[in-house]
Formats: C-alpha cells, structure tokens, sequence
C-alpha cells in the first residue's frame, strides 16, 4: 500500500480499546496520528455516551487534537443507527434509526425471557443487564459495567450469546438480532448492520467502499463485524488493541 486508504474505519471494543475502557496511551497517541493524515470513522454496539468516555473526550482533552483533525473522525455508535460529525466545534447528529415504543418494549421482553428460559439471566452483576438505547436494544450478560476479565471468562467459545442471538432471532423477525461483544447481544431495526452503517458513509462522504478500510476483531461469520466483509470492503482482523496500533503505525510507515 503505497498511500492510506481516503477513509479507515474501526470497530471500538477489543479493537482500539478493552471493552468499555478508555483507549491506551499509546492506541490514543497512534489514532491522533492517523486523523492528522486520513479521515477516519469509528463504529461500534457501543452508545454515543461510551464513544465520548472511551475516545472523544481523550482527543479532545487529554491530547488537544486540532479541529481540523477532529472534522476527519466520523462517528457510528450502536451499530451505524446513528452518525455523528464534528460542525462548528460540536458533534451534530446526521441521522439516528429509532426503533419504535412498540419494538423497544418487545425487544426487551423477549431477551429477558429466552435469557431467563436458557439459563443465561445472571443474579449478580456490575449494572443493568438491558439498555435502552433508543435506536438499539442491548443485553449485556454481567451487566454495563463488569471488567474484562469477567466478560471474557463468561462465555470464551461464543456458545452462550450465538444461543441467545438465536433464540431472540426466531422471537422477533422483524428485528435485526445480532451478537455483540464478548457478552453482549444487540438489537436494531431490520437490516441495519455495521454494513449499513458503511453505506451512509459513501452517501455522507463520497467516498467509495473501495477507497475505505475496515479494522475489527470479530470479522468472523458470527461477529459483528462480518456484515462489513460481506459487503466487499477490503478488511483487516486483530485480536486486540496492540496489533491494531503495531497495524496502523506500519500503514503510516508505508
């Protein structure tokens, strides 16, 4: 590659930072280098609230990035149902998909009963196990807060949540079910993926899929991820945060 790609997207958790933390040093100091050069968009289950705690806030106040720079991040929270852009020194929504009152109460209803049905509502948890996000529903199996650690030894094979996304999916076809992160399942309005999401950027930017790269860590057939592969964008997997700054330090190398 002898020039960055006009637009590189990452997913957020367990991609440019530990799940629900703030990005490291080092991934902050790597991700303002690459926003001086290219413009770049971030789209994750997460809410707008965890895109402020975990990135926006770090760039903004902890490293001072020019706005300039900060009018090149694009901003995709719960899964591309909604946009937000940098205007005038503020964050201006450009769009945001809202489930109705009627499917959030059912989306709702539902986890909570096949959760309960497959044995998977834990009693004790670090916070609310179900968030209303207005344009998405989310299970979290240890709840918003728990650490890493726990989420990661919940459920190591991904058989718990593929069970519960199934078992939500067959309750409500007229909703977009998907796995999320290590514990979590989310739920959009139908057809609403990170793929969507990677269409209203083309719409939004004029770039094409063909000048973007996507940057994830469940690019696998049951992640996230996957609906961004699937549509042809030229994608790259990591395992974590550190390969993606040991990745993107040797683009900007390049």
């Amino acid at each position: 590659m002898t020039e960055l790609p006009r637009i590189i997207a990452f997913d957020l958790d367990d991609t440019l930072a530990p799940s629900k933390s703030p990005l490291d040093p080092r991934m902050l100091a790597v991700f303002a280098r690459l926003l001086e050069r290219t413009s770049v968009a971030v789209i994750s289950g997460g809410n707008f609230q965890q895109f402020e705690s975990q990135l926006v806030s770090q760039l903004d106040g902890v490293l001072s990035v020019t706005e300039e720079a900060l009018e090149r991040l694009h901003l995709l929270p719960t899964c591309g149902t909604r946009y937000e852009r940098r205007e005038g020194g503020r964050w201006v929504t450009v769009y945001q998909e809202e489930l109705s009152a009627e499917e959030r109460r059912d989306a709702l209803a539902v986890l909570r009963a096949e959760a309960e049905r497959l044995g998977l509502w834990e009693r004790e948890t670090w916070g609310e196990i179900l968030e209303d996000r207005g344009s998405q529903i989310t299970f979290s199996a240890l709840g918003q807060r728990a650490p890493v650690e726990a989420k990661h030894a919940w459920d190591p094979s991904g058989a718990k949540k593929s069970a519960l996304r199934a078992a939500v999916a067959a309750r409500l076809p007229g909703l977009e079910v998907r796995s999320g992160g290590s514990t979590s399942v989310d739920i959009t309005r139908r057809g609403i993926d990170k793929a969507y999401g990677m269409r209203k950027l083309v719409e939004y930017t004029g770039v094409p899929l063909g000048d973007m790269l996507f940057i994830g860590d469940r690019l696998d057939e049951d992640g996230n991820d996957y609906p961004v592969l699937a549509l042809g964008v030229r994608c790259h997997a990591v395992t974590g945060w550190a390969e993606t700054a040991d990745y993107i330090e040797a683009l900007i190398a390049a």
